[in-house]
């Protein structure tokens, strides 16, 4: 089999080469603090868009920093008692996608609620206010600030924060909340129930966020990881301070969250992804202490994984 990264027993073992600020969890307790504080101040708008199955709301929260942050809710007409729900997540710069989407869940009983990410392509504030760049890329947004401003610190805290609307939704059994998305979303599955512990099951997908100087060093700062190249590139060209960038990038860095997961994992991989490069997703898989499964593809890349999606099914729906 070609390689594209390391072999399939190193990737294994790998734990990763991105440095962890001393302070990092202390840095992801006091974020948690920040968002328990806020009032949510929940608002569900009915849609336009209704199914004969399924009631459709605009759902809308306030997360960190005032933004208010926006999610379509799907949930099934007829549930007559308490049922699960699965919190998804969209890809870089895209969102929640169509109504439609959401609606195979809905007819399995299982409540929807898929956010946009703030800043992207869908409905959700950004609040913006940084230091520094803000024209190209959502890792580096914030790299100049102080490290409590970096804007993926504020999009894991709205993926948990939703988590957490979704436990208390009346409609939802607080026992079954589960959470799914690919490359970003798979990103955002991990930090979502990384942060949130209740969530139950969770199946991200080529997971993104992960290992920025890995992928540096294998030369893929391109495509999804672009703006990494950018920034040295435009603020640091002599990389006098690689080792202050690649730190605070640590504190979003998802292999340092995954010991915190405490839900069942099923993880899918494709051994020639060089957008998102193996050996990363491994960083943060072999970190997870929880119950966990990995699906590996040897012939795929960063791209539509045949089955993935039927398999994440029949894991939310088992018992």
């Amino acid at each position: 089999m070609p390689l594209v990264d390391m072999p399939l027993e190193k990737l294994r073992e790998y734990q990763g080469i991105n440095p962890r600020p001393a302070d990092f969890d202390a840095y992801w307790d006091r974020a948690i603090a920040e968002m328990r504080a806020v009032d949510p101040q929940v608002e569900l708008v009915p849609s336009s868009f209704q199914t004969p199955s399924a009631e459709c709301f605009d759902l809308y929260f306030t997360g960190v920093r005032g933004a208010r942050i926006h999610a379509k809710y799907v949930r099934p007409r007829h549930a007559t008692e308490p049922h699960p729900a699965v919190v998804l997540f969209h890809g870089y710069t895209g969102n929640a996608g169509d109504w439609s989407d959401k609606l195979a869940y809905a007819s399995l009983g299982f409540s929807v609620l898929a956010m946009d990410c703030r800043g992207q392509g869908g409905s959700s504030e950004d609040v913006g206010g940084v230091k520094g760049n803000t024209h190209h890329g959502h890792i580096i947004r914030g790299l100049d600030d102080h490290e409590d401003n970096l804007l993926f610190r504020h999009i894991f805290l709205d993926t948990a924060q939703l988590a957490g609307i979704a436990i208390g939704l009346p409609e939802v059994d607080p026992e079954r909340v589960y959470a799914a998305g690919g490359s970003q979303g798979g990103a955002l599955t991990l930090a979502c129930a990384s942060l949130e512990p209740r969530v139950r099951k969770l199946a991200p997908v080529f997971p993104f966020l992960i290992d920025y100087k890995r992928t540096w060093e294998m030369d893929l700062a391109k495509d999804a990881y672009q703006e990494l190249r950018t920034y040295f590139r435009h603020f640091d060209p002599l990389h006098e301070r690689e080792d202050e960038i690649f730190t605070k990038l640590g504190y979003i860095d998802l292999q340092h969250l995954a010991n915190r997961i405490r839900g069942d994992v099923l993880m899918f991989v494709g051994l020639m992804d060089t957008v998102c490069p193996p050996s990363t997703q491994f960083a943060a898989y072999n970190k997870i202490v929880a119950p966990k499964q990995l699906v590996i593809y040897p012939d795929f890349g960063h791209e539509h994984l045949p089955g993935a999606a039927d398999k994440t099914i029949r894991f939310l729906l088992e018992n």
